[in-house]
Order: structure tokens, then sequence, then C-alpha cells
């Protein structure tokens, strides 16, 4: 497992002072008995977009509460570009947050809603002019100034959201699940913008979300979040490919697991529909592990045979597994295969849509797979069962 000590706070020195800089050394929150956030460390680097990542109730709405002076942490210091911020109000922080409700005042004008805050600091009329036609400009939502906020569309009033936020001109961006009221594709569209605009300002974002595709598309670094802690930290391609334990590789993604026995020299594991072999021994024998495997590495073609079961040969060949296909769904450039190997054990395939075998349900088919795209670990009881249960607050 890949722990927050990875983000060492004494790992970073000049950075740390730096304007934009986050830390969170050791903070700790509790609910009643609950600890929702559990002796969690971080560093965040000036001008870096990072994620936190995980389901409901691991903690991360909590933490970006923390950071913008919402909640205070029992335990544990943070500090804001060098700046002890544990106690300090929100409105003395150098952050601004963005909620996935938007919180517009539907009695003023677009333009006046991106202004309140500059107005609240007593900013002067000329500059609040120019500031506010500044933020309007980077999100392209200059013309809709004199308009209200009901007068607009959801991603309209998103980019307000972000005006209003940018304004301020804020070293730390904190952004609670800002696109989780959008629809797919506006979402999608979003996502987009909300990274191109991060690095054409330069400016820090902790972006808190439970969906991996966001965290994926657009950060620069996950930290993948369990039970208050993190589970792994790390950079998109890290977190996909070589995930720290099962419950990341279950969250992140698609993956099929085999659970069982380990075998042959701890290179292995015995499932009840299969024997899966990885490249290499990572666990020890006869304990009780699972094999995780991507729906797209596997390869998925009509059963020759007439009998059913395993097959394989030695840790070199490919994985084998038999079964009878029980749905097939189109993804657009991709066919999805959903193969059933027995009553407890079903398998997901997944084909780029040009190469996709011609199959029907009620097929016996065949798949197979390299023991290079097996990842190995320790049985993880949580991992399957979506996390563990957290207080709602969190």
């Amino acid at each position: 497992m890949t722990t927050a000590t990875e983000a060492d706070p004494t790992a970073a020195t000049t950075a740390t002072d730096s304007r934009g800089a986050v830390v969170l050394a050791g903070i700790t929150k509790y609910y009643g008995d609950q600890v929702a956030v559990d002796d969690l460390s971080l560093t965040v680097e000036p001008g870096e977009f990072i994620s936190l990542l995980g389901p409901s109730g691991c903690g991360k709405t909590t933490t970006l509460r923390m950071i913008a002076g919402f909640e205070q942490p029992d335990a544990g210091d943070i500090r804001i570009s060098g700046r002890a911020v544990r106690g300090v109000p929100p409105y003395r922080r150098d952050v601004n947050t963005v909620f996935q409700a938007y919180a517009l005042f539907p009695h003023l004008s677009v333009a006046e809603n991106v202004a309140y805050g500059l107005q609240q600091r007593r900013t002067p009329k000329s500059e609040v002019r120019e500031r506010v036609s500044q933020a309007l400009d980077l999100v392209q939502m200059r013309r809709f100034g004199d308009r209200r906020p009901t007068q607009l569309s959801g991603g309209q009033q998103q980019r307000i959201a972000l005006a209003r936020a940018l304004v301020n001109r804020p070293a730390v961006l904190l952004l609670d699940e800002p696109l989780g009221a959008l629809d797919r594709q506006l979402r999608e569209e979003m996502q987009l913008e909300l990274k191109l605009l991060q690095s054409r300002l330069g400016i820090t974002f902790v972006f808190v979300t439970h969906d991996q595709g966001e965290a994926l598309s657009m950060s620069d670094r996950i930290a993948i979040m369990r039970a208050g802690r993190i589970e792994q930290l790390a950079d998109a391609d890290t977190v996909y490919a070589r995930p720290a334990s099962a419950y990341v590789a279950a969250f992140v993604g698609q993956q099929n697991f085999f659970r069982g026995p380990v075998s042959e020299a701890g290179a292995a594991i015995t499932s009840t529909h299969a024997l899966v072999r990885a490249a290499s021994p990572v666990l020890a024998t006869a304990n009780l592990g699972e094999a995780a495997v991507r729906p797209e590495y596997i390869r998925i073609e009509q059963d020759p045979s007439t009998g059913s079961g395993t097959a394989g040969g030695s840790i070199s060949d490919a994985n084998v597994a038999r079964g009878a296909l029980i749905g097939v769904s189109h993804l657009g450039d991709t066919m999805q295969y959903l193969v059933q190997l027995g009553d407890d054990q079903s398998l997901i395939v997944r084909r780029p849509a040009p190469d996709a075998p011609a199959l029907t349900v009620g097929d016996r088919v065949v798949c197979t797979w390299a023991a290079r795209h097996v990842l190995l670990f320790p049985a993880d009881d949580a991992a399957q069962e979506g996390g563990y249960i957290a207080p709602p607050t969190t």
C-alpha cells in the first residue's frame, strides 16, 4: 500500500513556502466518536492540479473544508503559501471555493454576482469593473454580464461561479464536485475548459470528486482516499496501470477480480473458474489473494471446443477462461462483452469496435489474457464492497 507518507510535508522546503503551496501535516478530524480524516499528510505544489478522489464518506470533502477554513482540524497543521492557517477564518485565507451548488444570488446580475466579493472588501469601483470584466473574459461570459443567473444554463452558471471565485485572485482554488450537476457531455466539455484555465492561470487547484474519469483526465496527481487516509498518491498513469492495492484497483477503472489461494511460488491465484497467472511472484504462497485484470487486456472469441472448464500451460502462457456470453453492449468506440464463467463469477471484456468479434448472447466463448497484465494483491473484502461505512458528514 502507498500511504500519505509519500506526501511528507517535510520533503519540501522552498516550494512549500511559495504562493499557492498547500501543506497538510497530520490533520485529523472527528465527528463525534468517528474519525472522518485520520492523520493525513499531503503537500500540494504551487500551480499543481491535484484531485482528492474516493467514494462518499472517505473524507475528501472534509479535507477540502479544512483547507478552506469551514472546518477546523482536531489535530495537525495546515499551511497555505507558507502561512499557518489553523484557526484562521475562511475570509482571511488566500483561497476561494467553488461548490457543486453554485450559490449565485438570483436577484443580482451576472456581473454583480462576480463583483460581490470585491465589494465586500471595499475595492474601488473602477478596479471592481476592470477585474469583473477580466474574470468574465476568462470564462468567456462577458456578454452575459447583464443577465440574471436564472436566465443561464447549468454550464453557464458554473462558469459564473468560477469567475466569482477567480476575481479575488486566490493562490488556491478549491473545487468541491463542481461538475456533478451537469449532464455528461457538458461535464466533459467543462473538464477540458477547467484544465485549460488552470494551466493558463497557474493557480493551484484542489479538486474533490468521486468521478474517476474527472480525476484521470485533469489531474497532475491524484490522492485516492479511503477511511480518511490516502491510499495512493500518484499521477493518473500510475494509479491506473500500477494501483497500490486492491482497493485502488477496484475504484479506478474497471477490473475483473479472481479470488483464491496463492500458488505457484506466489505468482498465481487458483480461483473456482480459472488459474490466473501473473508475470512475477509478489505474494506469499498459500495466502488468500486476488488477481486483477482490466477488461481491455482480455481477448475474446467463440470457443472452438465443446467442453468447458479452464486451461493453461506454463507461467508464460496466456491465461484462459471459458464461459457463456450473456451480454453485449455498444459503447461507441468500444464493444463490451459480459461472460458468465459460473454462478459466482463473471468477466467483463472490452474490445475496440472496429476489431471486435461478431458474437451473440448465448455463444460459448473463450477469453485469454497475458500474464504481464495481471496484478496480484492480498485479499481485501472492503475493496469489493465499495469501501467502508462512514459518517454522512464527510
